[in-house]
């Protein structure tokens, strides 16, 4: 029997995840699940998969989550510490779904258990890519990407030498605001932005998606995972979402992987790796469809790009520091406190104040310097949100 856990299992990714597990039935043996303040739902997914133990990331929730499964048997925690020791139980397969810098720690505990990890915490590779590589090395551990565009990658190098790899070019649907002007999206609600016309994900990150953080990570991302040089990977706006990356060869052939916008895939190719097994998700009719289409990003109005090929230049602690930026600068979006354009503004700054005091791009990382300079980049970011607050209200 399989022993599978999932942290972040009330998310979009976790769901899906649960969706797949459900349906292998007695095959699997849930270990252990994660969530945050969606007690009903996680309580209910540990009932449906027979976990070992259900973590709240927050200690008020306890209570709420004993409650709801008392009777149970299942074991019950809460906080910090109980996420990173519910990695440290035995499992044979571990998705990481917990979304931002919290998905680090249980991350890196489980690879140290020498354990597959089927990676959707894009904040792992971009703040400790090298860390969590060296990792997974050195304890024999793999890990699959889960985000739809690595997985394409990963899928379409199979049985390839990364060596005759020319470029990788990953796709983003443009999100709700492609062909909105600057002066519209300057005016952009939470709501709007939130509202993605292809994926169904979560609110943080589709508001991402919307403002091209999310593919700005994950230029980051296809730098740490495939080793390959910043200026050989591009972005492409495809706004049907079927192509989910391309990888072009010396030969100048382009392998292109294609599937309905269903996270499903991903999941389904890490859970089953190094097989294939069916998945329930859509079938292409590509007649139907008739036309793919694609378009350079405009970096002018999305500026995250050009912070992400920033920090890629810089290295070291630079992704770090970009993503803490990145997160306080979200939540002063979603809570109204900031203009949509502010977010990135609110990161640039950030990157430059910091390279300023203490040099992001110092070769010597370790995790201590990385969760320093995550809760340094989050005191500058709210000091910089205000800052950008005060100049929208003017």
């Amino acid at each position: 029997m399989r022993r599978v856990s999932i942290f972040g299992s009330t998310g979009s990714i976790g769901v899906n995840t649960v969706d797949l597990l459900t349906r292998q039935g007695a095959a699997v043996q849930t270990v252990a699940l994660t969530g945050g303040r969606n007690v009903a739902l996680l309580a209910e997914q540990a009932r449906r998969l027979r976990a070992d133990l259900a973590v709240t990331a927050h200690d008020d929730c306890y209570a709420a989550l004993k409650d709801a499964l008392a009777g149970s048997g299942i074991a019950v925690a809460a906080g910090t510490a109980a996420l990173v020791e519910a990695a440290d139980r035995p499992a044979d397969w571990v998705m990481s779904a917990i979304v931002g810098a919290a998905g680090l720690a249980p991350g890196f505990r489980a690879l140290r258990q020498g354990r597959t990890l089927a990676l959707a915490n894009k904040e792992s590779l971009v703040t400790a890519g090298p860390l969590l590589m060296a990792e997974a090395r050195a304890h024999g551990a793999t890990i699959l990407p889960v985000d739809s565009e690595h997985s394409a990658v990963f899928q379409a190098l199979t049985g390839e030498d990364m060596a005759a790899v020319e470029r990788i070019i990953i796709t983003a649907s443009g999100g709700p605001f492609r062909d909105w002007s600057a002066e519209r999206i300057a005016a952009a609600t939470p709501d709007q932005a939130a509202a993605h016309p292809n994926w169904s994900m979560g609110r943080r990150i589709s508001v991402d998606s919307a403002s091209m953080f999310n593919k700005a990570l994950e230029l980051i991302e296809t730098h740490e995972f495939f080793g390959i040089d910043p200026d050989r990977i591009e972005v492409l706006v495809h706004p049907q979402s079927i192509v989910h990356a391309l990888v072009g060869f010396v030969d100048g052939a382009l392998m292109a992987h294609l599937g309905a916008p269903d996270m499903r895939h991903a999941i389904g190719y890490a859970l089953n790796w190094p097989d294939r097994a069916p998945v329930p998700v859509a079938r292409l009719d590509l007649a139907q469809i008739g036309r793919l289409s694609f378009e350079p990003p405009d970096e002018r109005r999305f500026p995250a790009l050009r912070l992400a090929r920033e920090v890629m230049k810089l290295g070291g602690l630079a992704g770090a520091a970009f993503n803490a930026a990145k997160e306080v600068a979200l939540d002063h979006f979603l809570a109204g406190r900031l203009a949509f354009p502010g977010m990135a503004a609110v990161v640039e700054e950030v990157l430059a104040r910091l390279s300023r005091e203490s040099g992001l791009s110092n070769a010597a990382v370790g995790l201590d310097d990385v969760v320093e300079v995550d809760a340094r980049a989050r005191i500058a970011a709210r000091d910089a949100a205000v800052r950008w607050q005060r100049k929208d209200q003017r």
